[in-house]
C-alpha cells in the first residue's frame, strides 16, 4: 500500500467567478464528498499552506503579482474575457500553489511516495505576466521552478491531459532542458498553441513535446500514445520528478465534448505513470487538479487516479498494458522528435 497525500481544503471553495462560471467551486465539492463517503486506505489529508511572494515570481513578474493581491480587496474583477476574481480569490490562489510546493516537498522527502494536489484556481493557462483560461498562478510550473532552486533537481517532467493545452507551462519552460513538457490536447482549441512545431527553443530545444489531437480519441488512443511516445521519453530523459497536470475535461461527457475518456482511462494513464516513476526516479509522482467540468464524471475519475496512486485497486491495469493501434498522431510526433529523441 502506497503512502498517498492528498491536498485539500475548504478555502479552495471561496473562490467563486459567479454561479454561472464552469469552473465553480462545485467542481472540488464533489471531488470531496466522494472521499468522504468513500475511503480509500493510504490516503492523507494535508493541509496546505500559501505560497510566498518569492515562491510566485519564481514564473511571475511582481506587477502581475501586485495586480492579484489588489483583488482581494474587490469583490469581482475580470482579468480577461473567461477569468474573474472575488474577494477571496488571491487568497485560495496562493494556497493553490502553496499546497502543491507542499505536497512535492514531502514527495521528494520520501515523507509520502505520491500525492494529489486536489486544488483550485487552476494554473495551467497563466501566463507569466498575465490571467487566462479560468487561471490566475501557473501551480505546477511554479512547484517544478521551486523543486528546481530549492531541491536542486535538474530533469522534472511535466505531464499535461487536459483537454487543453498549457500554453503558460510551456512558455515558462520553453528554452529550459531541465523541464520535458509533454502535452496531448484537442487542436486546433483553446489556447491556440501546441502545435507539433513548438519544440522548444536555445538549450530547451527538443524539450516541449506536443501531441495535438483530433476530437473523440478515447482510452485506447491515450494509452497506446503514453506507451509509443511518453514511455520512450521518459526512459531517455530520466526525471528525478513527474508532475501532472490532471484535467479531466477529456471525460466522455464533458460540456467542452471534445475527447471520449472515461474513468478507467485516467486509472490507466496514471497507473503507466506510477510504473514509470517507480522504475526511473523512486516513485516521485504528483498531480493537480486542472480543468474538467462533468461533476461526477470528474470526481469519479479523480477516485479511479487515486485508487491507482495508492495501490487499492487494480483500475486501468488491463486497459494500460494493451497493446493498441496507433492513432495517426504519433507518426506526427516521431517525424517532428526523432532528431532530438530517436522516437
Amino acid at each position: 500500500m502506497n503512502h498517498t497525500g492528498i491536498v485539500r481544503s475548504n478555502l479552495y471553495l471561496e473562490h467563486n467567478a459567479g454561479d454561472w462560471h464552469p469552473e465553480s467551486p462545485k467542481r472540488l465539492k464533489v471531488i470531496y464528498n466522494y472521499l468522504d463517503t468513500n475511503h480509500i486506505p493510504g490516503v492523507e489529508f494535508l493541509k496546505p499552506r500559501p505560497a510566498t511572494r518569492e515562491e510566485i515570481t519564481l514564473i511571475h513578474g511582481q506587477n502581475y503579482y501586485d495586480q492579484i493581491a489588489q483583488t482581494a480587496s474587490q469583490p469581482q474583477c475580470y482579468l480577461d474575457a473567461d477569468t474573474q476574481t472575488c474577494d477571496h480569490s488571491f487568497e485560495a490562489a496562493l494556497f493553490a500553489a502553496g499546497g502543491l510546493i507542499l505536497l512535492v516537498d514531502k514527495v521528494l522527502s520520501g515523507e509520502l511516495d505520491n500525492g494529489f494536489a486536489l486544488v483550485r484556481p487552476p494554473g495551467h493557462h497563466a501566463e507569466a505576466d498575465h490571467a487566462m483560461g479560468f487561471c490566475l498562478f501557473n501551480n505546477i510550473a511554479i512547484a517544478a521552478a521551486w523543486a528546481l532552486k530549492e531541491r536542486g533537481l535538474s530533469r522534472v517532467l511535466i505531464v499535461d491531459w487536459d483537454l487543453h493545452h498549457g500554453n503558460g507551462t510551456q512558455h515558462s519552460f520553453y528554452d529550459d532542458q531541465r523541464v520535458l513538457y509533454f502535452s496531448t490536447h484537442l487542436y486546433p482549441f483553446y489556447p491556440g498553441t501546441g502545435s507539433f512545431s513548438e519544440t522548444g527553443k536555445g538549450e530547451g530545444k527538443g524539450y516541449t513535446v506536443n501531441v495535438p489531437m483530433s476530437p473523440k480519441h478515447g482510452n485506447k488512443d491515450f494509452v497506446a500514445i503514453f506507451h509509443k511516445i511518453l514511455i520512450p521519453l521518459i526512459n531517455s530523459y530520466r526525471p528525478e520528478l513527474i508532475l501532472i497536470s490532471a484535467g479531466f475535461d477529456t471525460y466522455i461527457a464533458d460540456p467542452m465534448q471534445g475527447m471520449s475518456m472515461t474513468p478507467e482511462g485516467y486509472a490507466a494513464m496514471t497507473y503507466i505513470l506510477k510504473n514509470m516513476a517507480e522504475k526511473i526516479c523512486g516513485g516521485k509522482l504528483v498531480l493537480t487538479l486542472e480543468g474538467g467540468y462533468h461533476l461526477v464524471g470528474q470526481a469519479e475519475s479523480v477516485m479511479k487516479v487515486i485508487e491507482v496512486l495508492t495501490n487499492s485497486s487494480t483500475a486501468g491495469q488491463e486497459l494500460a498494458q494493451g497493446d493498441w493501434p496507433e492513432p495517426d498522431e504519433i507518426a506526427k510526433v516521431r517525424k517532428v522528435h526523432h532528431s532530438f529523441w530517436g522516437l
